[in-house]
């Protein structure tokens, strides 16, 4: 039976538990429920870390992951989509799969976190988005660190137009070469668009990839356009910055 009492928006975000809320499901929950969406969540893995320190990562069941999900699938009207890690990509098809029959036009917005901020790999090769991946995703989120492990292309220029065959994305500035703190979003229609930091003092935080992708996620659920979506989502990820002096940002 489908619960249609729910009047805020459904944001699922299947990512891993981060036991120190900075990062992964926590920090996703905390961002959504912030942005005036309901958050549910899907865990995909069960880390041991704190902010600073990662000692161990424990990857759930393929199985568990699919019932998680097909059981609030099944009852719930999910409006968007936040994917944090994956153990692989197998996984990562049959998730966008069950989630295309589930609704075509679903928004899903891709996190690719192919390591912890405080170093932890979480993949061990490069992971080669096929098309048949990529044209199940409405955004892509990486960083100018993680860009370079998702195709064989030799440029950047040109790794970032194989993705935008498919899908659109979204280069995070944080580890940008020349202007840190810059975004640049390269929409599937070929615009590009350019967010740029505030002058606001900021502090690096853990998990602030995991605060800006579901924040975007949170917008589109809400019905706003990619582009507004992305630099609304900058906008509340720069407060989250600029919180406090620590690693842990603080969403209220």
């Amino acid at each position: 039976m489908t619960d249609k009492n729910i009047q805020k928006p459904i944001v699922l975000s299947i990512a891993g538990f981060d036991p120190s809320g900075g990062a992964g499901l926590l920090a996703d929950i905390k961002t959504i429920e912030n942005n005036g969406c309901y958050a549910m969540a899907v865990c995909t893995a069960n880390t041991l870390q704190t902010d600073v320190y990662f000692k161990d990562c424990y990857w759930v069941d393929a199985t568990v992951v699919l019932k998680q999900l097909q059981l609030l699938l099944d009852r719930f009207n999910i409006a968007a989509v936040k994917i944090g890690i994956i153990e692989n990509l197998t996984l990562l098809k049959q998730l966008l799969k069950v989630l295309k029959a589930y609704k075509k036009e679903l928004p899903i917005v891709l996190d690719p976190v192919l390591k912890s901020s405080s170093g932890h790999s979480f993949q061990g090769e490069k992971l080669l988005f096929s098309a048949d991946i990529l044209k199940n995703i409405s955004l892509i989120t990486p960083n100018y660190e993680e860009i370079f492990q998702l195709s064989n292309a030799s440029s950047l220029s040109e790794k970032i137009t194989r993705l935008q065959q498919f899908t659109s994305v979204l280069l995070k500035g944080g580890h940008h070469p020349s202007e840190k703190g810059k975004d640049t979003l390269y929409l599937k229609d070929k615009t590009v668009l350019n967010f740029f930091p505030s002058e606001e003092k900021i502090y690096e935080k853990h998990g602030s990839g995991c605060i800006l992708s579901s924040a975007i996620t949170s917008y589109l659920a809400q019905g706003k356009s990619l582009a507004n979506a992305c630099e609304d989502a900058k906008r509340y990820t720069e407060k989250a910055l600029q919180s406090n002096p620590t690693k842990l940002a603080y969403h209220s």
